[in-house]
């Protein structure tokens, strides 16, 4: 966005893992440097060092140096210690340079304690390697790697949080809408952010509010032209019945008469699947006896399928006789008559098409099969499309419009409808509703 400085995803992850790490060199050597401290200032509190000190300054003071550093080699192997006694007039009263280095450089993890024990004497004291009461050099490289993998993990946490969570969030929103709730967005916590994350969700936002403007004028359009085509389309029909009357050619006028019925029919889809989408779900419900529904769509159909030379063939389960659902019965005996009229319009001359009623737990469960070609896997998930028409397998009548209906009603009764491949070679469209009451 204009006016907006971004901030690239690329470099908070980049400093983020880098100051990690440096915090984590900082804290590590800071904790190693006190727990350092804490030993040494421990080996210069213990009072049994003075008295070992003065000890040795007697044996040395008799004349046998040799003497005194075997007592201090000794004692300092009872208490894993090595121990040093330095006269302050050597070398000016400074310490020997391998005890300043020891003590000034950082590949030493045991750093040497100095005690005046007075008389012009200093004992120098450090821990042996591995010994008993004294800390381990692995302890303090384990210390380091201990926070390291502390500081590291929460950064990645924090990381992997910081660009999952939105994501997750847009992923959520996306498929709510794809279930037909146009009005979700993503938040504009998210759309606030400095980087390619807010930018996408921005985008995003942008990109679903025109396809729904783009869907919501395309509803609106089919409604106003049905609307306007309804009047001169019955006005045309009763200008071609007087027409008929007067003497004009029967024939002529029968075909011009089943073209207007067609339009007419067409523009009663279209009004009727806008009434149903702009419904939401908000409609008249009573108790409904799918069995009878479908009773009643299979008499209103005899005349056409027999047209068509086609059998229909009705199987209920004793479960699904007196199975009951809550809903319009009107609209659910237009949704089925739509399945059905679909199955009939693509099955061949002497085959059959096959209902079955069945209730499993809480959902009562219709098929209705045909016999005709069947519709490729690739085709099934827009089956149920406005004006979508699969015509490389099942060309034939109609204007797509049928099975969308079906579905939208379906929907507006909290059930579900799908459409697979058929046992018998052809389309298998199967509604679920949710069950009121059993008989």
């Amino acid at each position: 966005m204009k006016g907006r400085t971004i901030f690239p995803l690329f470099w908070r992850i980049f400093l983020s893992i880098w100051l990690a790490m440096a915090v984590t060199v900082v804290v590590s050597n800071l904790a190693t440097r006190m727990l350092l401290d804490r030993e040494r200032e421990a080996i210069e509190r213990q009072a049994g060092l003075r008295d070992l000190a003065e000890e040795a300054i007697g044996i040395r003071e008799s004349g046998d140096r040799g003497g005194a550093w075997r007592f201090l080699r000794s004692e300092g192997e009872r208490i894993d210690l090595h121990l040093i006694l330095i006269e302050q007039d050597d070398n000016g009263g400074r310490l020997p340079s391998f005890i300043r280095d020891r003590m000034k450089s950082g590949w030493y993890p045991q750093k040497p304690a100095v005690l005046d024990v007075g008389d012009g004497y200093r004992l120098v004291a450090w821990p042996r390697m591995h010994g008993a009461g004294w800390l381990d050099p692995k302890f303090f490289r384990a210390i380091e790697l201990g926070l390291a993998f502390v500081m590291i993990s929460l950064a990645c946490w924090w990381i992997a949080r910081r660009v999952s969570r939105p994501l997750l969030h847009m992923e959520t929103t996306a498929q709510a809408i794809a279930r037909g709730n146009n009005s979700l967005r993503v938040s504009d916590t998210i759309t606030k952010r400095r980087d390619e994350v807010g930018q996408l969700a921005t985008a995003f936002n942008a990109m679903t509010e025109q396809l729904c403007s783009l869907l919501e004028r395309q509803k609106h359009l089919l409604r106003d032209i049905s609307h306007d085509l309804r009047t001169p389309l019955t006005r045309q029909r009763i200008a071609i019945e007087l027409a008929s009357e007067s003497g004009a050619d029967e024939e002529l006028m029968a075909s011009i008469l089943r073209q207007n019925e067609r339009l007419e029919a067409m523009t009663g889809q279209i009004l009727t699947l806008y009434r149903v989408s702009e419904s939401g779900g908000d409609i008249e419900r009573e108790s409904v006896l799918p069995v009878n529904v479908i009773n009643r769509v299979l008499q209103d159909a005899a005349d056409y399928a027999e047209h068509q030379g086609v059998d229909c063939k009705l199987v209920v389960s004793p479960a699904g006789e007196s199975v009951t659902v809550l809903g319009d019965e009107g609209l659910l005996q237009r949704a089925l008559d739509n399945v059905l009229q679909n199955a009939l319009d693509h099955t061949p001359p002497g085959r059959y098409v096959h209902i079955d009623v069945t209730a499993s737990g809480e959902w009562l469960e219709l098929a209705i099969e045909d016999e005709g070609p069947g519709v490729p896997a690739e085709l099934l998930p827009h089956l149920f499309e406005p004006f979508f028409r699969a015509d490389k397998s099942r060309g034939g009548k109609g204007w797509g419009l049928g099975l969308a209906i079906a579905r939208d009603i379906v929907a507006a009764h909290d059930g579900e409808i799908s459409a697979a491949p058929g046992a018998r070679g052809g389309l298998r469209v199967q509604v679920r509703l949710p069950v009121f009451a059993t008989g």
